[in-house]
């Protein structure tokens, strides 16, 4: 598809309320509500915005959704409308059984659980409470029993970086379909102590490549679009046709910005949620259409801006960079992605620019 009309996946943090205390939260999320969350009926009108513009995947995340009374309201009135709704749970007691069982009635069509360790020791220090890894085993398996997809997310921090083998033999256990594994973006409580070396990240996105070769699964990466180029170098090294995407299947390009739309629970409308840029309110305006006219958006699809070795590499169409990492990091939505390892050929180095503070702006 093109993703000038329209995101490929647009995000609604419903609540930024959540009982976990995660170190690289996102949301800087807290144990309650917020008054100024978006209400069931504007909720409902923003989902059928979607569906009017054909968006093919909604996920409903926070926070966590299940801190909200009326979630399985909200996926049954997103799936009747046309939308494929996913689900980001936190891994605590509030996902029950029940509510698994109801948000399959619902017409849920994958719930993906967070598993950030391969052991509970790893995963529980991460998510901030004891249980939590615990708490993940069992929402997946209430979901297999129940018959409903599932999805592992994995956070790649500096702690967890050498166990992916052990983390993939897990999500394979769990009999889920897709591994998405998201490297940290410093915005929100994430800090930059959290950060692997560029060439800790290059050589895992070829462990993940080794993996994704014989796995049961799919894999995907977020804040990691170079795990395209070394899909593609081995496909043309004759190494096998690797996939990469939501379904198991390529999903070029998607990155901040460009076929993906995050909503907060607010209503602003951001590139991401990594990517804090507020360029409008749902509350005041239409989400797709800011998606696809803000200037943030377009510069955004657009590959031909970028800077530095993003901008010098054959591959910037395809991959292009961490666009919310970049702007976290090196002062500029075009510019280079720091955790990307790759050298264009000829490139000279640019000068190293100094850090900048991530705050959410106003465009």
């Amino acid at each position: 598809m093109r993703y000038d009309e329209r995101p490929f996946i647009a995000i609604w943090e419903v609540t930024q309320a959540c009982d976990l205390a995660c170190k690289h939260c996102r949301a800087c999320a807290r144990p309650f509500r917020d008054r100024g969350e978006l209400t069931t009926a504007e909720g409902f009108a923003l989902l059928e915005r979607f569906a009017k513009a054909r968006v093919p995947l909604v996920v409903l995340t926070g926070g966590d959704p299940a801190k909200r009374p009326d979630l399985v309201e909200l996926v049954r009135f997103g799936a009747n409308a046309g939308l494929s709704m996913g689900l980001t749970p936190s891994t605590t007691p509030l996902v029950t059984q029940a509510l698994v069982g109801e948000l399959k009635a619902a017409g849920l069509k994958r719930l993906a659980v967070s598993i950030d360790g391969a052991n509970a020791e790893t995963h529980d220090a991460f998510r901030g409470v004891a249980g939590s890894f615990a708490h993940a085993l069992r929402i997946l398996a209430d979901a297999r029993a129940l018959g409903l997809a599932t999805q592992i997310n994995s956070t790649v921090h500096a702690g967890s970086i050498g166990q992916l083998r052990q983390l993939a033999e897990l999500v394979a256990s769990t009999g889920s379909v897709l591994w998405s594994v998201f490297y940290v973006v410093p915005t929100g409580r994430a800090d930059r102590q959290l950060l692997p070396s560029a060439e800790a990240v290059e050589a895992s996105l070829n462990e993940l490549a080794d993996i994704a070769a014989r796995a049961p699964f799919a894999v995907k990466t977020t804040a990691a679009p170079h795990y395209r180029r070394i899909v593609i170098e081995r496909r043309q090294r004759g190494e096998g046709r690797l996939t990469h995407g939501v379904y198991g299947r390529d999903s070029d390009r998607i990155n901040d910005g460009q076929g993906f739309l995050f909503v907060s629970h607010r209503g602003e409308i951001y590139p991401s949620g990594f990517l804090p840029i507020d360029c409008g309110n749902v509350r005041e305006a239409d989400p797709v259409q800011i998606y696809r006219d803000h200037p943030t958006f377009r510069a955004l699809r657009d590959a031909e801006r970028r800077t530095g070795k993003c901008g010098a590499c054959a591959y910037r169409r395809v991959c292009g960079g961490s666009r919310a990492r970049a702007y976290a990091m090196n002062r500029g939505l075009q510019a280079s992605d720091p955790l990307c390892a790759y050298r264009p050929p000829g490139y000279v180095d640019e000068p190293q620019e100094g850090p900048r503070r991530l705050a959410v702006i106003r465009a």
